[in-house]
């Protein structure tokens, strides 16, 4: 069940100390493509339209592990939407559950997401493309944000760190299938591919994160 008072006990910078950075920093670049000049706001209306991608399907596989990166920055906005007004590119949704290796969905888990804008660039001095989210009570969660744009070296990816009550941190990383740049990424891993569906006009993803102990970190 659902714990009401984990979410006021649990203090996000606490992750900074459970998950330190692990790489080196690498240079921002502006190759993004371009993209949609539609409201942000618009955006998130078509969006919250859309039903739930949440699948009730369950691999009992941990999901894996992957580096936090250079560019993680404790405290971002609790909120589902990360796009704001200066937000321009791809709009997609990502849906799914946070899950135990028994496949019984986890509620009250924290999601903490991060990405690039659409050139490629992560905002290290505010909190553009950045914010946290919990579990409802049936493991479930969905964010709304835009398709990351590439830099030097990495292919399009998602950060995220999920901490559910009790249990340490795992931090990962999500991917895009079909994209050119995965096969040359020194992290790209096909067990981190998220499920795409690209109909009516919105981007839309799903991905299930199964909480195991080959998948968490150690407490530090």
């Amino acid at each position: 069940l659902a714990n009401p008072m984990f979410k006021q006990r649990l203090n996000r910078r606490t992750l900074l100390r459970l998950c330190p950075v692990t790489l080196a920093s690498f240079a921002s670049a502006t190759c993004g493509q371009a993209f949609s000049n539609r409201s942000p706001r618009s955006a998130a209306s078509r969006l919250n339209q859309d039903p739930d991608l949440t699948s009730s399907a369950c691999d009992s596989s941990s999901t894996l592990s992957q580096t936090a990166g250079p560019f993680y920055t404790p405290d971002s906005p609790e909120r589902q939407s990360l796009l704001e007004s200066q937000t321009r590119g791809i709009p997609i949704v990502v849906t799914g559950q946070v899950l135990s290796s028994d496949c019984v969905p986890i509620a009250n888990v924290l999601l903490d997401f991060w990405h690039t804008n659409d050139f490629g660039e992560y905002d290290n001095i505010g909190y553009n493309l950045r914010g946290h989210q919990f579990t409802d009570a049936e493991g479930r969660y969905r964010v709304e944000t835009i398709i990351p744009g590439l830099y030097p070296g990495r292919t399009r990816h998602f950060h995220v760190k999920v901490k559910a009550p009790h249990l340490p941190v795992l931090t990962t990383q999500l991917y895009f299938p079909g994209e050119s740049a995965n096969q040359n990424d020194f992290l790209f891993n096909p067990a981190l591919l998220m499920s795409m569906d690209n109909g009516n006009n919105i981007k839309r993803a799903t991905f299930n994160f199964v909480l195991g102990n080959s998948s968490m970190e150690s407490l530090r």
